[in-house]
């Protein structure tokens, strides 16, 4: 995934009436400790008579919560109650988080608050039209949430969805795709969701543990963002009807990578109760903790060095201004990985075997895994081929299957005529089988030790645009997020009764995951995986559980040509996915 992308805003979304009156405050605010400011509580609608108005604004008296430091206002959009840009931590630069300050009177929850600064953009990514995306105001105190619920009351005990965006840790946000608005998926499953923003890059895993007692974790900022995220919803998703019992964390791409690695830190005990991990994983077997120490803590002296810095001035670093910080460490993580032979520059959290495990903790074993990939992933007919494949005669399929597997052809089409049946033949030009490895092989290390089935699944349908776009890195979130409604995403997805019809079967999948730790639903059966039987739910045109048996397949393929678009997928890529 290009990380090249013009650092401009996207059109409005549905919230544009709203947000074009608040806009002017949002971008000055998101640059303070909160994204919202103090207010007197509303007076009664009865003052919208003196107006002479006959249409009451349901945001008149608009919906405030009490958490723990003061009250919140909201939206009321339909019938979904929503809280933009609430402040879960606050944080010095490199620090750790810790609980906002309360406040007096009542904080405006309207708009989304300040996102993590990242390398600007100058190029549109390949995959903006089918997955377009959407720009913010960015600086280090991004520690913000996002709510969607239907209910308010504390008793209603609704389950919660907590979404880690993608783009590795080096960028994304929580708003930054259409997709990712929680308003949809609240409404389908009457559930609560969250939506997070946290540090990446330099200012989220810059170890300076070398230069005194208050940087001992700063090699795990980011992360410790997200435990703290979580610790809020713990203490405070009953004001908001949910249910601190029964959380669900999934992420996508990088955020696959997140909510695996919190099944490895013990702080996060008890703030998770499920995880999905789409398109991304993480394992740290085979890790020498030291030798990541050293590597991380020589970036950082380089860092300094190239900043004319030393270890007595470490403090000074607090105050470069980012894009500074970051040209100095993405050089110094070059330099260093150069001379270590080793890659020191991705900004992956590594495990220290302290706050971070090699190992899956042991509470986790408990937990109910779901993970899988798309068809495509970064290989499909969004970036490779000439956008014809549905129309090609006979003679250019073979043409093409024999260009591309030379004396393999005919073992390499039967394999993946036994495993897609359905699919057209030349589709395999476009299969990221290989991606799949790392999501079984989660599942595998997931039932060593589990105590809970696992699920697999294959995001497999094809986008009904330009004469079909295979099933690409991020394809499957807009079904998840019950999103293709939405203007933006419509456009690609066409909004067709098949793409309808998916829509609630994914949706639906992770609703009940989410709900009950068994993704099944009426209608449709979804078996747990095991290596002996590796059973995948394939989501297309028609959705199946059934194994799915494609490593001779994987084998015989060749390997991926150089990625085009998102690189999220890959754990220490850069990308927006």
């Amino acid at each position: 995934m290009q990380t090249d992308k013009p650092q401009t805003f996207g059109s409005m979304n549905r919230r544009q009436l709203v947000e074009r009156t608040l806009i002017g405050s949002a971008a000055a605010v998101a640059l303070q400790s909160g994204s919202a400011l103090a207010q007197e509580k509303p007076k009664p609608a009865a003052a919208a008579v003196a107006t002479g108005s006959t249409a009451t604004n349901p945001n008149l008296n608009a919906p405030v919560v009490a958490v723990k430091g003061g009250k919140l206002r909201g939206l009321r959009e339909g019938k979904t109650l929503t809280f933009l840009g609430v402040k879960y931590a606050d944080a010095e630069r490199f620090g750790q988080p810790k609980p906002v300050q309360a406040w007096e009177g009542v904080k405006n929850a309207q708009v989304y608050g300040a996102t993590c600064p990242t390398s600007p953009y100058t190029a549109v990514g390949s995959d903006e039209l089918v997955f377009p995306h959407r720009y913010w105001p960015a600086n280090d105190n991004c520690q913000f949430l996002n709510v969607w619920t239907q209910n308010l009351k504390p008793v209603a005990k609704k389950p919660v969805m907590v979404w880690m965006h993608g783009g590795g840790f080096t960028n994304g946000s929580s708003m930054e795709s259409y997709a990712y608005d929680g308003k949809s998926l609240s409404e389908f499953g009457d559930v609560v969701v969250v939506s997070v923003n946290h540090r990446l890059n330099v200012i989220g895993t810059l170890d300076l543990s070398a230069y005194g007692p208050e940087y001992a974790n700063s090699r795990h900022t980011g992360m410790a963002d997200l435990v703290a995220s979580l610790q809020w919803v713990h203490d405070n998703i009953e004001a908001f009807g949910g249910d601190p019992g029964n959380v669900m964390i999934f992420g996508q791409s990088g955020g696959g990578g997140k909510v695996v690695r919190l099944m490895h830190m013990p702080a996060a005990k008890g703030l998770f109760h499920k995880v999905s991990a789409q398109s991304g994983s993480a394992s740290y077997r085979g890790t020498d903790p030291a030798a990541a120490i050293k590597g991380q803590q020589a970036l950082a002296a380089a860092t300094l060095k190239n900043l004319n810095l030393t270890g007595s001035q470490i403090d000074k670093l607090k105050a470069v201004p980012y894009l500074e910080l970051l040209a100095a460490a993405t050089s110094a993580g070059q330099s260093v990985g150069r001379e270590l032979g080793m890659n020191v520059g991705g900004w992956n959290p590594i495990a220290d075997d302290v706050y971070v495990m090699r190992e899956f903790c042991d509470w986790a074993d408990t937990i109910p895994v779901m993970s899988g990939t798309v068809f495509s992933e970064m290989q499909g007919t969004l970036t490779r081929g000439d956008g014809r494949k549905n129309q090609w005669t006979q003679a250019e399929i073979d043409e093409n299957l024999t260009k591309a597997f030379g004396d393999k052809k005919n073992d390499i089409v039967a394999e993946f005529k036994q495993a897609f049946p359905r699919k057209k033949v030349q589709d395999v030009l476009y299969y990221a089988g290989a991606s799949r490895g790392g999501s079984k092989s989660l599942l595998a290390r997931k039932l060593e030790k589990g105590k809970t089935p696992v699920y697999n699944y294959l995001f497999a349908w094809e986008y009904p645009i330009n004469d079909g776009i295979t099933a690409f890195h991020c394809s499957e979130l807009a079904f998840n997020f019950h999103a293709l409604n939405v203007p933006e995403i419509k456009l690609a997805t066409g909004g067709g009764p098949a793409a309808m019809a998916l829509q609630d079967k994914v949706s639906g999948a992770w609703v009940r995951f989410a709900k009950t730790g068994n993704p099944s639903q009426p209608g449709l059966e979804w078996r747990p995986y095991t290596p002996d039987n590796p059973q995948a739910m394939i989501f297309d045109t028609v959705s199946e559980s059934r194994p799915l048996h494609d490593d001779k397949l994987v084998s015989l393929l060749p390997a991926a040509p150089g990625r085009g678009g998102r690189a999220g997928a890959a754990p220490a890529g850069p990308g927006r996915g």
